[in-house]
């Protein structure tokens, strides 16, 4: 497992902090909401692996496309997707990224390249193929991530997606974020193949593995990759052994959960780990990151105020919808 580091400048330390505070912040307000029903729907937290998403969002350009699963919001807000009108969507309001007729699972921002989140395990692979096929054939440098479990790497689809991706060698990086669960199934339960980079050995394109927990090693193994496909290389799978500290969906009862697994990654958790890292080197100060956290605080609540002054779409919109123009 690759942990090689970034040249970490206060900058950089910042940004990373608050995006994963942002995150952190956003999926926590988000359960509070779900336990009161003001938010609709299957709720599927991202606790734990907010240092994939601001690793390799961070490092992104608006006209990159991303493409996630059913663990979508810290994508999202690592992507820049505006947290209230991320809260709107999940509330079911209309001012919501999709008019409040998407929801969790649903999240689509074109804008800042968030170009869809799907509930089908693995449904978004061969879209994520097909955005960068595109990309390929207009010339441009613009690259395609596509956001995937440990899971979905049994779905056939996968498999189609990685040989066609690697037959026509396209700007795509794959990003597995290996909690290994499958929603309730552990991976030694359904694969006998540990490593996900060992299953797309066969193809014979770069690939890696990353300790998830650790937002420099992710940000670090990402960026070689990203440098390589907007050079014209790919594709490439980067995979991020991470941890689910919530459960499946919100009011999952955890009854399959290890409780001595649990306190032990509770150790690596990905924010305290960064946040006690840059503390160390000097990159912020402890003023500094109480603000952080507190400003990414007041920013969600902003957005669930926001939220709520939305009115809910009417069943005439949905119609409307139906169609393009």
């Amino acid at each position: 497992m690759e942990r090689a580091v970034p040249t970490m400048d206060a900058e950089l330390a910042n940004r990373l902090l608050s995006t994963m505070w942002r995150i952190r912040a956003f999926e926590e307000r988000v359960a509070q909401l779900k336990r009161t029903m003001q938010v609709h729907g299957l709720i599927h937290l991202s606790i734990g692996g907010e240092g994939v998403a601001a690793g390799v969002c961070g490092q992104l350009r608006n006209d990159d496309g991303v493409y996630s699963g059913h663990r979508a919001h810290g994508h999202a807000i690592a992507k820049g997707a505006p947290l209230t009108g991320m809260m709107a969507e999940l509330m079911g309001r209309v001012d919501g990224l999709c008019h409040g007729l998407g929801g969790s699972m649903h999240v689509v921002d074109r804008e800042h390249g968030m170009l869809g989140a799907t509930g089908v395990v693995g449904g978004n692979l061969p879209m994520a193929a097909g955005d960068a096929l595109a990309a390929k054939l207009g010339g441009t440098d613009r690259i395609t991530v596509v956001f995937f479990g440990d899971g979905a790497v049994q779905a056939g689809h996968f498999h189609e997606s990685v040989n066609l991706a690697a037959l026509w060698q396209l700007p795509l990086i794959f990003v597995c974020e290996n909690n290994g669960m499958a929603e309730f199934t552990s991976r030694a339960e359904h694969s006998p193949v540990d490593s996900v980079s060992d299953v797309v050995a066969p193809y014979g394109f770069k690939r890696a593995t990353v300790e998830g927990s650790d937002v420099g090693a992710v940000w670090t193994g990402f960026g070689k990759f990203l440098k390589l496909a907007r050079r014209g290389g790919g594709p490439f799978l980067l995979e991020c052994r991470t941890h689910r500290r919530a459960g499946h969906y919100e009011g999952d009862a955890q009854e399959y959960r290890d409780e001595l697994a649990e306190q032990e990654w509770a150790q690596r958790d990905p924010l305290a780990r960064f946040q006690e890292q840059a503390l160390a080197d000097g990159l912020i100060d402890e003023p500094t990151a109480a603000e952080i956290e507190t400003q990414a605080r007041a920013a969600v609540e902003a957005a669930v105020e926001g939220a709520r002054k939305s009115t809910f779409p009417t069943a005439e919109l949905a119609a409307e919808l139906v169609y393009a123009k």
